[in-house]
């Protein structure tokens, strides 16, 4: 499986932003997003089943962000509002095969988008 992730940019605080994961090869139970700060930890952002019958935000994001999936295709994305300067990161999807909330349970990876929120 590989996860190619992409949309990340700069962007206005308040603002919003959609990124996208298009995921190559075959698809698993779960995907989610996560992010890592300048000098921190990566986190948790938000995971969803496949079929989207459940989903799972951190609290620094909900009612903001939106995980989801295009139908049409294996497109993964998070609909970012109402974006503030502590977003700012480098967001990450991934997907493994089981229903997961940390960053070490999941097997695959896409490389990154920066997202620079400008206070």
């Amino acid at each position: 499986v590989q996860l190619q992730a992409s949309g990340g940019g700069l962007v206005q605080a308040g603002g919003s932003l959609t990124l996208s994961c298009v995921a190559s090869g075959p698809t698993f139970s779960a995907y989610a997003w996560f992010r890592q700060a300048p000098g921190k930890e990566r986190e948790f952002v938000a995971a969803s089943t496949w079929r989207g019958e459940k989903k799972e935000y951190a609290d620094s994001v909900k009612g903001r962000f939106a995980i989801g999936r295009d139908n049409r295709d294996n497109t993964m994305y998070l609909r970012m509002n109402s974006l503030k300067a502590e977003d700012t990161a480098v967001y990450y999807c991934a997907t493994r095969a089981d229903w997961a909330l940390r960053s070490n349970d999941y097997t695959y990876w896409g490389q990154g988008t920066l997202v620079t929120v400008s206070s």
